[in-house]
């Protein structure tokens, strides 16, 4: 490991002032596209084909079977990502509070991949599905929370970027492996691998901050417990700030879930896991010419909040694309339309949460809550698309259903007051 950049002890908590270089910022974006690989390579392709081989004497059709599997790992990602962050909060390791969840966490949703790789069923398939959510949430916490620990707050629009192209080419990456791969055992494999192996510059290059001893907090679970409720009357920042990322993302979400059903079903498209792959990558495109762009442009301004009402705008246009446009073409200019409005909004919405932290002790815990805002959707989409799709209008209505939502997210970070 180096120690540039390193400060000692009680610094942990001191407000960051000076600035990152580009080799920690290129590490850091890399482990956290390692994770999204493993997260996205099943959810863009090898979830949705398991399902529709174990579907047949289920009695569930894909869909439902698909809507299930995806909604109960969300539940545990749900609780997975605070709590590891609370736990990183108080780890006193030698190796520093994020490190050891990190190496931890992607270890394990590597090995959480090739039980899913051998799953022979819906049970399997869950439990796996579950043990990813677990085990990559302990390390996307700890990555998420060494941006706050590390990064000065006119720089977080920049390093942002930087992590959410990451995390684009993260879902790039893994929805090509587990295309590429040639099949769903060696999809899961390949995703596995990549997983692994991305997280290794940043725990091998960079010294973590320790935690001093007299900044540990008393252990009591009561009060481990109590901080999960951060009250929205006490801090309204930060209330507005995730009910803004909820309702983006339950949009984006709704966009995402069936969209192998859509291209197949709906568009009658000849080779459907091809066209995920190719509206995934016109989406990265465009996601990455702006994600970068739209953080620095957000820290040399000084402003958030114009920057996330806009873009979420957009979405909501590119959405509405998919439910007024039905056609391949149609398809593939909303994938470009949302790229844009997504590349600004995951550069600039990660500064501004940053922005309304509460404690520094806390940040994990809280960045962890926040990131609920990020898994909450997965639960809600499902129970929202099924019913849609199956009884209310199908995809149309799905589509505009899902255009409103983001657009009603996007006008509530007008009510964010502490943040330009």
């Amino acid at each position: 490991m180096t120690t540039a950049g390193l400060r000692a002890g009680g610094d942990a908590l001191a407000e960051p002032v000076e600035p990152v270089g580009r080799g920690w910022t290129a590490a850091l974006s890399l482990a956290n596209g390692a994770i999204w690989v493993g997260w996205y390579g099943p959810l863009q392709i090898l979830l949705a084909s398991q399902a529709k081989d174990f579907a047949p004497g289920s009695g569930m059709s894909k869909e439902t079977m698909l809507a299930w599997v995806t909604g109960v790992g969300a539940v545990v990602s749900l609780v997975a990502n605070p709590f590891f962050g609370a736990l990183s909060d108080r780890t006193p390791s030698r190796w520093g509070r994020r490190t050891p969840w990190i190496v931890a966490g992607a270890a394990g949703g590597a090995l959480s991949l090739l039980v899913l790789a051998g799953a022979g069923g819906m049970a399997a398939m869950t439990l796996g599905w579950c043990l990813v959510q677990l085990t990559l949430n302990a390390a996307f916490a700890a990555v998420t929370a060494a941006v706050p620990d590390r990064v000065p707050r006119l720089q977080r629009g920049s390093v942002g970027g930087w992590l959410g192209a990451a995390q684009i080419l993260g879902v790039v990456g893994g929805t090509g492996l587990a295309t590429a791969a040639g099949g769903v055992g060696a999809g899961y494999a390949a995703c596995a691998v990549f997983t692994a192996v991305g997280v290794l510059p940043y725990v091998w290059r960079y010294e973590d901050l320790r935690l001093a001893v007299e900044d540990r907090p008393p252990r009591s679970w009561r009060g481990f417990l109590a901080g999960f409720w951060l009250s929205p009357r006490r801090y309204p920042d930060l209330g507005w700030a995730w009910l803004t990322r909820f309702l983006i993302n339950l949009s984006n979400a709704l966009v995402l879930l069936y969209l192998l059903y859509y291209l197949r079903d709906r568009l009658h498209h000849h080779d459907p896991d091809q066209g995920v792959l190719v509206l995934t990558a016109v989406n990265g495109v465009t996601l990455l010419a702006t994600v970068v762009v739209g953080g620095v442009r957000s820290d040399r301004v000084g402003r958030r909040k114009p920057f996330v009402l806009w873009s979420g705008v957009l979405m909501a246009v590119a959405t509405a694309l998919l439910s007024g446009w039905q056609t391949w073409p149609g398809a593939i200019v909303a994938a470009a339309v949302l790229g844009i409005g997504f590349g600004v909004f995951t550069s600039v919405d990660f500064a501004l949460m940053t922005d309304v932290l509460p404690k520094a002790l806390d940040r994990g815990k809280d960045l962890g809550l926040i990131n609920v805002a990020n898994a909450l959707p997965q639960v809600a989409a499902p129970a929202l698309a099924a019913p849609i799709v199956r009884y209310l209008g199908g995809y149309r209505v799905l589509y505009l259903v899902a255009a409103v939502i983001g657009l009603v997210g996007a006008g509530l970070v007008g009510r964010i007051r502490g943040v330009d």
